[in-house]
């Protein structure tokens, strides 16, 4: 099964196209350019695949949670792409992606995914490998890094077992200290690949949907403060 992969959830833009063991990338450190260089890179990977939009079986996005700007436009291009060319869409969860990034680079199977979410919080979340798929073990939360704890599962588990992975654990040793993983690699980040590995066994049993249906994951539901609320003195 040929699948289009992109994420953009993060200030790196990649895309990726290929099927469950194979794959052909590009990936680059975009900052707040992914609208300029996602269309791109996407028609790049395709070139260099020798293969068109429409030869393809499905499209996959990271789907957040991340930067606010970056999910809007990987959405938006996943969904215009898949809507001309009609394809299925299947939304992969970003720091799903980051455990996968992790297990991929490491071979972690038990990984606590936290990206930096600004704002003086993190994007956090716990996951679990078994056979080829993740258990959320914690599912996806937006917190203060000094309210981040690990569930009943996982402490229950040896601490040891767990490793920690993403950009969130850099700015915050909080973080390290409250969950005491046994490693910690805080330059890990989701790619594309990693999204189109985990969308690739949901595409082959028919999870995939129509482009409409095909939506980001936010945790976070205010990005800005009114007017009023700036005057007044409040900060997010």
């Amino acid at each position: 099964m040929r699948i289009l992969a992109i994420e953009t959830s993060t200030e790196w833009c990649s895309v990726a196209v290929g099927d469950a063991g194979s794959w052909r990338v590009r990936e680059e450190n975009a900052g707040h350019a992914h609208s300029e260089r996602l269309l791109p890179m996407v028609r790049s990977v395709l070139a260099d695949a020798g293969l068109a939009l429409t030869a393809l079986d499905g499209l996959a996005f990271g789907a957040g949670p991340g930067s606010f700007t970056g999910i809007r436009i990987g959405c938006g291009v996943i969904q215009g792409l898949a809507l001309g060319a009609d394809l299925p869409v299947i939304a992969v969860p970003t720091l799903e992606a980051l455990a996968q990034a992790a297990f991929r680079l490491h071979g972690w199977t038990k990984v606590v995914a936290c990206l930096d979410a600004r704002m003086r919080e993190v994007y956090v979340a716990a996951y679990a490998r078994e056979d080829t798929r993740w258990q959320a073990i914690a599912a996806p939360a937006v917190l203060p890094p000094a309210n981040v704890e690990l569930p009943p599962d996982v402490v229950a588990a040896p601490r040891r077992a767990w490793r920690a992975a993403g950009n969130g654990f850099a700015p915050y040793p909080v973080l390290a200290q409250t969950l005491q993983p046994s490693e910690i690699d805080a330059l890990v980040h989701p790619t594309a690949e990693d999204v189109g590995v985990l969308a690739s066994p949901r595409f082959a049993v028919g999870e995939g949907v129509a482009a409409a249906a095909a939506l980001p994951l936010y945790v976070r539901h205010r990005v800005a403060l009114t007017t009023a609320e700036r005057d007044a003195g409040l900060r997010l």
